[in-house]
């Protein structure tokens, strides 16, 4: 028997919420009722009050309400949420989530659940689940259902919908995963500039045992990352193309925000990092580049992507940026430093190629990590690079075990 969690405002949504809890009970699991409304009292007696959840947040639920802003409510309780529905899930008192709501239910409850492990069940009913998702999903693996009409009582559709949502997140729950080998899980991080230096270091993780997921270097791709290395479920990772802080620093298209590079140290894990792609900067077609660069050096890597090459001072910057990020992690760690070349276009005779630049930015490296710092006369996707930074990760992992 497990036991799901039903969230929502109930003071405009409490019969909804109460229906859906009812449905997840005659399946034989528990339920805990969850209310994070803020406007008139709640329909529906839940079992955890809207003043706990404030509480959470370290809020006093009166003193908001007294402005009589709901703008602020909402603010305040999608702030609230995450950190009781976190708490929730680590004291292993639920097994899934459920929510139903219009724009300010929807803001509360999948806030909430964007602070929620990667595989934890989580499910939306949501009058915006038709449109751009992307700001209420963020990098997590929640599942959004449309509600068809609006969240707004019982009728034929509306419990159409809400049971077969509620059946959904049973099913969920009761899911048996299939985990496959069972592998220990390494992430490494790519782009198209350190192909062939990833795939050579996958090769050789796999062979000692590692199931080995690679995310690209989009920006998306590195957030997505940086979530499942949260997760707990990753032991080694292997950040070999650390180009979205070029994106982040300079203002280019594929920035993964000033998070990247977090989620190692809050995980714990064994980590091999290289400056893998700092040496370009991303944006769309050559005409979407911003005035302000027009004296720098471009790559038209294809009609839709220009790729500019970072300056001195910004590398050293980048440099700083990456050393300070690694000092941060507490389990085996190891900068990897390819001095001949950071990307294919970087390499000598290459268009990005750039002694002084690179220079500066594995100065800024050495001067200030303190985390070990190897350095490798190589370029970044030489075969013998690959084999160090793969061969360095398992020894790293191995040092956990011990």
């Amino acid at each position: 028997m497990a036991t799901i969690a039903v969230l929502g405002t109930l003071d405009s949504k409490g019969q909804e919420h109460a229906f859906v809890a009812d449905l997840i009970r005659r399946r034989g699991h528990e339920v805990l009722l969850i209310d994070v409304g803020s406007g008139s009292p709640p329909t529906v007696t839940p079992d955890i009050s809207r003043e706990e959840v404030a509480s959470a947040g370290g809020f006093d639920l009166a003193a908001l309400t007294a402005r009589h802003d709901r703008g602020e409510c909402v603010v305040a309780m999608s702030e609230a949420a995450p950190l009781l529905l976190a708490k929730l899930v680590a004291d292993r008192r639920i097994d899934g989530v459920i929510s139903l709501g219009g724009g300010g239910g929807t803001a509360i409850a999948t806030s909430a659940m964007r602070a929620l492990p990667l595989g934890f069940p989580k499910l939306m009913v949501s009058t915006l689940a038709s449109g751009n998702t992307a700001p209420y999903l963020g990098t997590k693996d929640i599942v959004m259902m449309p509600s068809i009409a609006d969240v707004a009582g019982l009728n034929r559709l509306s419990r159409l919908i809400f049971s077969r949502a509620a059946g959904a997140i049973c099913g969920m729950v009761e899911a048996t995963i299939e985990t496959g080998d069972s592998r220990p899980l390494v992430v490494a991080s790519m782009f198209g500039n350190t192909t062939a230096c990833v795939t050579e270091a996958k090769r050789i993780l796999e062979e000692a045992g590692y199931e080995v997921l690679i995310f690209a270097a989009t920006g998306a791709g590195g957030r997505s990352m940086e979530a499942l290395i949260e997760s707990g479920l990753v032991v080694g990772v292997l950040d070999l193309t650390t180009t979205e802080w070029a994106d982040e620093l300079v203002g280019g298209v594929l920035n993964a925000g000033p998070e990247r590079m977090d989620a190692a140290a809050k995980a714990g894990v064994p980590t091999v990092v290289a400056p893998g792609c700092l040496d370009m900067v991303n944006f769309g077609e050559k005409a979407s580049v911003p005035g302000k660069f027009a004296d720098r050096t471009f790559y038209i890597h294809n009609p839709q992507v220009t790729l500019m090459r970072t300056s001195p001072a910004e590398c050293a910057e980048l440099g700083r940026i990456l050393a300070e990020k690694v000092n941060q992690y507490s389990a085996p760690t190891a900068v990897m430093i390819p001095e001949k070349a950071i990307s294919v276009i970087s390499a000598e005779g290459q268009p990005f190629h750039d002694v002084e630049a690179d220079r500066a930015l594995f100065d800024a490296i050495k001067s200030n990590s303190r985390q070990p710092v190897e350095i490798f006369d190589e370029e970044i996707n030489s075969p013998v690079f690959a084999a160090a930074c793969a061969h360095k990760l398992i020894q790293l992992m191995a040092e956990t075990r011990r």
